[in-house]
């Protein structure tokens, strides 16, 4: 294994077990000194011995753990600003409001929360510690892996290369275009280029051939390879390795969900969208409120979209543009600094309120809480001009999060959105439609998540 890629998985994980047990450790103070002894006089009398201490600890360092790895809070080397804070606090609001229920049950009637919310903040305050001491030392233990884009023309290679800052897990100092045409030259120039000293490739290659070679090349130098996959690959990661004739074969089904998985899904769709239609309720009355009264429009907005088989239905927003938004402009995206939304409508989009309406879309059964974002006819057609492909995305239902919402941005290329969408529909399973869910909490406050498209 590459020394310094060890070297990082080691000093990720130690961070996170340290702020882990600092956390942890706050709470069993807490849990020791106060609760448990409230449980035992003031509650139903329970009386816990020392293993009864060490079990509710270790379940809720297990809780802690398992929410941490969820949200990602250990990734000291990629996250930064509200990104990293919010992924701190989630963890522990989820577990410690967990706790707190758990041992009102105990008690039998709900405890004083006020012990919970100061130890919830100096498990923060600590956390923000073990993260800023931990994101220095890593920025001095592990500079960003000198790396090589490699990239045949017709490709979004020149694209890639503008989007890197240095502040990664690698930097693209020097870039390499191997031209269709001229196949055995440019492989003789990417083994000449990779002989002098590069720790990592950033490899965008559409020509099956040609990555196969320099990935070869590459994996016999030892030198990592960051690949920009093809929507074939993207398939092929969803497929399952059978045995046939003595041979190992990928089988791709074709159909990404077995009859159950629907019926699950579905009833999932169904129970959430009607327990969260009843405290989204006040919130959205405020909204269509404040929608009307800031120019007198309509409070939803009614538009079409595609959904599974790319059947066509009327999806529900909250106003968040002009009523005569594409008046002059027709079907397009949303860009940066749109001058189409209202004042009001900045902020609801910022928190993606407007599209709180879902839920009824989601209980009709036109949606489902995660999918690929529904498309507009039209842009639909327009995407497929260039990439048939796209189409792939109508397998599933549209949903109201999706893999592309919760690791990319608005204004992802729509085809590495189809690509991650692909992902999601291939690799389907209940937990990650359930892990997509619970990210999503996260990806409502970063900021660029919700940023127009480039003009």
């Amino acid at each position: 294994m590459n020394p310094n890629l060890s070297g990082k998985r080691t000093f990720t994980l130690t961070l996170g077990l340290v702020s882990l047990l600092i956390q942890t450790g706050l709470f069993a103070w807490l849990w020791l000194d106060y609760y448990s002894m409230v449980i035992m006089v003031h509650g139903l009398g329970i009386k816990f011995y020392f293993k009864g201490h060490v079990l509710f600890i270790a379940v809720y360092f297990l809780l802690l753990l398992f929410f941490t790895r969820t949200y990602g809070s250990s990734e000291v080397g990629h996250m930064k600003g509200a990104e990293a804070a919010v992924s701190q606090l989630l963890p522990l609001l989820i577990v410690n409001m967990f706790g707190y229920f758990l041992i009102s049950l105990m008690k039998n009637w709900p405890v004083r929360i006020a012990p919970m919310v100061w130890i919830t903040l100096a498990q923060l305050v600590a956390a923000g510690i073990c993260f800023r001491v931990g994101r220095r030392l890593y920025a001095r233990l592990f500079s960003p892996l000198r790396a090589l884009l490699i990239y045949t023309d017709g490709t979004a290679g020149e694209e890639r290369l503008s989007l890197s800052d240095g502040k990664g897990e690698f930097c693209v100092e020097g870039s390499l275009c191997i031209s269709r045409q001229r196949e055995e030259e440019g492989l003789a120039s990417v083994r000449e280029e990779l002989g002098r000293g590069w720790q990592a490739v950033v490899l965008d290659c559409s020509e099956e051939g040609m990555r196969n070679a320099v990935l070869r090349d590459c994996y016999a130098r030892s030198i990592p390879v960051y690949v920009a996959p093809t929507i074939t690959d993207v398939l092929m990661k969803g497929a399952q390795p059978v045995h046939f004739m003595d041979s190992p074969v990928f089988w791709i089904s074709g159909n990404p969900m077995s009859l159950e998985e629907r019926v699950m899904k579905r009833g999932m769709d169904i129970v959430l969208s009607f327990l969260l239609l009843i405290p989204a309720s006040l919130v959205m009355l405020i909204l269509a409120v404040m929608i009307k009264c800031s120019d007198g429009g309509p409070v939803l907005y009614r538009q079409k979209r595609c959904t599974l088989d790319n059947r066509v239905f009327y999806i529900l927003k909250f106003r968040s543009m002009r009523v005569d938004a594409e008046k002059e402009s027709g079907a397009r995206l949303a860009s940066a600094d749109d001058s189409r939304i209202t004042p009001i409508g900045k902020y609801i989009r910022k928190f993606r309120l407007d599209e709180l309406p879902q839920l009824f879309n989601i209980l009709k059964g036109d949606m489902s809480f995660v999918g690929p974002r529904p498309e507009r006819p039209e842009i639909m057609a327009e995407y497929m001009k260039d990439t048939p492909e796209f189409v792939y995305r109508t397998r599933v239902k549209a949903g109201l999060t999706g893999y592309a919402q919760v690791y990319g941005k608005y204004s992802t290329a729509y085809e590495d959105k189809l690509k991650m969408d692909l992902f999601y529909i291939e690799n389907y399973s209940v937990w990650l439609d359930m892990k997509l869910m619970m990210v999503t909490l996260k990806i409502i406050f970063r900021p660029d998540s919700a940023e127009g498209v480039k003009p």
